[in-house]
């Protein structure tokens, strides 16, 4: 089910996405937070601030809101 997180990138810049859950296209709406994502898929990130690490991949949406969260910061996210 997808769900929408507002954020900001560290200039200031706001964005909002609906994370999809879809490997070919993790997110909709921001071009740059997709960048962000297609950069980092394949590392490991911190599910939340003591873990557990886990791979990022654009179908675990789980690890593209703590790749959202560890990058940018997330206003909002329902």
């Amino acid at each position: 089910m997808p769900h929408t997180v507002t954020g900001r990138f560290d200039d200031g810049s706001a964005y909002q996405v609906q994370v999809t859950g879809d490997a070919d296209r993790p997110v909709v709406g921001s071009a740059r937070a997709a960048a962000l994502i297609e950069l980092h898929t394949g590392e490991s990130v911190p599910l939340n601030p003591l873990g557990p690490l886990r791979t990022v991949a654009g179908d675990d949406a789980e690890t593209v809101l703590a790749l959202l969260r560890r990058y940018t910061d997330v206003l909002e996210n329902h």
